[in-house]
């Protein structure tokens, strides 16, 4: 029996959506909630970046979310310096867990239900990864966390949140960086660097433009996903993308 002073979810319906798509899977790096820090979790940026997917959620959009472990360890970096890649990809899997119920309590605190969902099973802190559950949960205004990838190392954190997106039917995978959008070179390097409006799947992986690792960019071009890199610095960026507003570039098939 639950304690009587326990806080009670409250009960969320769904407004009709003002925006251009139903369901998304919101992709975001582990670094984007360092904020200014060089590493960790800077409380004011999670804060935003909660306030951000609220926004979202209150136009009627039901947003899931991968999120990376770059700010707390790298699977790759930690291969780079002698540790073991199965070893180093599996504590990268469990950092994602640590953003993923750092981003819920914030969420949570301005009243948005959340969920977590491991593909590592971790029950005492999260729910296992169930596919018919999370729908469920998004139909009923929850906001759906996926952490620790895939389940198996040698993926980025790219890979699963092409499969979540796949696997939840989204109708975008929306992709936040610290640009706002695709370039041809960086833009923070080359200022003649110029920007992508659109761009095809094929596009992407002929010219090599590191949206996403190309397995990522295979599984929605597979199952017919687009593809949106905005800035998630700005803050309320998210839910004008989500409108069809602002700049970012779109990557389909079209």
């Amino acid at each position: 029996m639950k304690a009587a002073n326990a806080k009670k979810e409250k009960a969320v319906s769904m407004p009709e959506s003002a925006a251009k798509y139903k369901r998304v899977l919101l992709k975001m790096s582990g670094e984007v909630l360092m904020g200014s820090r060089e590493y960790g979790i800077d409380p004011k940026t999670l804060d935003r970046l909660a306030g951000d997917i609220k926004e979202a959620v209150t136009l009627g959009v039901e947003v899931c979310i991968v999120v990376g472990a770059g700010n707390i360890f790298r699977g790759v970096s930690g291969a780079d310096n002698g540790m073991e890649r199965v070893t180093a990809d599996y504590i990268g899997m469990l950092g994602t867990v640590m953003n993923a119920l750092a981003l819920q309590s914030a969420l949570e605190k301005i009243d948005v239900p959340t969920r977590v969902q491991s593909a590592i099973p971790m029950q005492a802190v999260c729910e296992p990864v169930i596919r018919r559950r999370a729908l469920r949960h998004m139909e009923k205004g929850r906001v759906v966390i996926f952490a620790a990838g895939t389940g198996s190392p040698f993926f980025t954190t790219d890979t699963p949140a092409a499969l979540r997106a796949s696997e939840m039917g989204c109708d975008a995978l929306i992709k936040g960086t610290k640009v706002d959008g695709v370039y041809t070179a960086d833009p923070a390097k080359n200022p003649d660097a110029k920007h992508y409006d659109r761009l095809t799947y094929m596009e992407v992986l002929t010219k090599d433009l590191k949206v996403m690792d190309a397995t990522a960019i295979s599984l929605a071009r597979e199952n017919h996903i687009p593809i949106i890199v905005f800035s998630i610095r700005e803050q309320g960026n998210f839910a004008r993308v989500l409108q069809g507003q602002g700049r970012f570039t779109i990557v389909s098939d079209k």
